[in-house]
């Protein structure tokens, strides 16, 4: 599948984003703070940011609000919806963080479970495609979600050290989630390496039982949508050099941070700069990992391609 910028970034965004209004939500910082109130504003700027970007991969992004329409069957539609409704209570809460220092459950609680529900959402867009068969797993729902709250506990601790704030809570909880994001990830591309497709040329055509069938002629000369959008491919070797990128930014280097804080226990602003560095090399590894996620995609159609 084509890696498109603007996907990439809507996911890696708002998923990051999502996972810190979740633990605002849930009230683990001091809403007077005013670490806090940034941390608020962030949130919301992250998540609108990535929802905007996504409308960059549409044809005619003025007619995305047609998109909402098709809920009943639509996991994209689904997704619109709860993006909407999530920002009531976001908003809410932001307001009586930055304006009147306080928290409130309902509003919190409620923004935290709606927060989780769009990146499941996002995640099913591509968990329900069986015409992907890397994608068509539980384990894609799973990254998506522990990327997310990995993503949402680092930026959590990032604010609490800025506010002075004891984090040690955070920055333990942010390890584990980042150590098993990158498990189930790790599990997800063994299960891709291993994976017999689904559809072949064979039982594309229909012929399987005549014998092997291959390409003789393409069915376009020239490049078309199904080509362009599905019919992307990445080298092997360049793959596994990415991944590992991925692995180092997203996963290791920034565990290693985490455990030096937790170590050391100490705050201040070194502390606050460290867990800062933490959260920029996890979104650059997500970002790779992200890339990947799509480039390594073998859409079915392409049995009709030679692809």
């Amino acid at each position: 599948m084509h890696p498109a910028p603007s996907i990439i970034a809507f996911t890696t965004l708002s998923g990051l984003g999502y996972g810190l209004a979740a633990m605002l939500g849930l009230g683990l910082l001091d809403p007077a703070a005013a670490a806090t109130k940034i941390a608020h504003v962030s949130a919301l700027a992250l998540i609108l940011a990535g929802l905007l970007s996504s409308t960059a991969h549409l044809g005619n992004p003025q007619r995305a609000w047609r998109a909402l329409s098709q809920w009943r069957s639509s996991w994209l539609s689904r997704e619109g919806v709860m993006a909407i409704a999530t920002f009531v209570p976001l908003v809410a809460s932001a307001w009586l963080s930055v304006f009147e220092g306080r928290y409130l459950a309902l509003p919190g609680l409620l923004g935290a479970v709606l927060c989780l529900g769009t990146v499941y959402c996002t995640s099913m867009i591509y968990a329900s495609l069986k015409s992907v068969d890397a994608w068509h797993t539980p384990l894609t729902s799973l990254c998506y979600l522990l990327f997310s709250l990995a993503g949402g506990l680092l930026a959590a601790g990032f604010f609490a050290l800025c506010a002075g704030a004891a984090a040690r809570g955070l920055l333990f909880a942010a390890l584990v989630a980042l150590a098993a994001a990158w498990a189930v990830k790790n599990a997800w591309r063994q299960r891709m390496s291993a994976l017999v497709p689904l559809s072949s040329p064979e039982s594309a055509t229909g012929l399987g039982p005549v014998g092997s069938v291959r390409l003789f002629e393409r069915p376009h000369m020239t490049e078309n949508y199904l080509t362009r959008e599905m019919g992307f491919r990445v080298g092997r070797k360049h793959a596994a050099k990415l991944w590992k990128i991925a692995l180092v930014a997203g996963g290791i280097l920034p565990g290693l941070i985490l455990l030096v804080l937790l170590v050391a226990g100490q705050g201040g602003a070194l502390a606050g700069l460290a867990a800062f560095v933490a959260l920029a090399c996890h979104v650059a590894g997500v970002l790779a990992e992200r890339w990947l996620f799509f480039a390594e995609a073998r859409h079915a159609v392409m049995n009709y391609y030679g692809g």
